[in-house]
């Protein structure tokens, strides 16, 4: 698998399974048969509320924790810095992972820098290996960026052949910040 390296010096693969809007049973199985035809980067969110049938998935793949990337998002209602807090070790136990591999806030909210500085804490205390955002647009990433120590290394939006948005594309390159599609 090709991996792409984020500006924080992690690889990230570069492919991926998504799980929305994959729940119960069906979600614990599609994960398992990703992880083994070769995918090792799981995208799930807390608002696809699944975390914990990917974290069983996970465990029951027996496959290293160390060969799996699994990106999760952050959204509302856990939109103040303690309720993210909180919602960073919620992600954890429902996944049943002592790191997660890329952390997103899943869309921009007027709160959105208050969120981030709780990632950033995480970050720190290695909870979080990369931290990211997901769905800004040009002008929501350019005001985003102003108010962040670290800068974020994804911004997860949609991007594909006939969508290519080259003006964030760009603005996101000089900070050495990566779109994913």
């Amino acid at each position: 698998m090709k991996h792409i390296t984020l500006n924080n010096g992690i690889k990230m693969p570069i492919i991926g399974f998504g799980t929305w809007p994959l729940k119960g049973e069906d979600c614990e199985r599609a994960v398992i048969d990703a992880l083994e035809v070769g995918y090792r980067l799981i995208d799930t969110a807390q608002m696809y509320k699944n975390e914990k049938e990917v974290g069983n998935a996970i465990k029951k793949s027996k496959i290293p924790r160390e060969e799996i990337f699994i990106t999760t998002k952050i959204c509302s209602p856990n939109t103040t810095y303690n309720k993210t807090k909180e919602a960073i070790n919620k992600s954890l136990k429902e996944l049943q992972l002592e790191y997660i591999d890329l952390m997103l806030i899943h869309e921009p909210y007027g709160s959105s820098v208050e969120m981030y500085k709780a990632m950033e804490e995480a970050y720190k205390e290695g909870k979080i290996k990369a931290i990211g955002i997901s769905n800004f647009n040009i002008n929501e990433y350019n005001n985003f960026i102003k108010n962040c120590k670290i800068i974020h290394t994804i911004n997860q939006v949609e991007a594909h052949i006939f969508f290519r948005k080259k003006d964030l594309q760009e603005t996101m390159k000089r900070h050495k910040t990566i779109m994913e599609a």
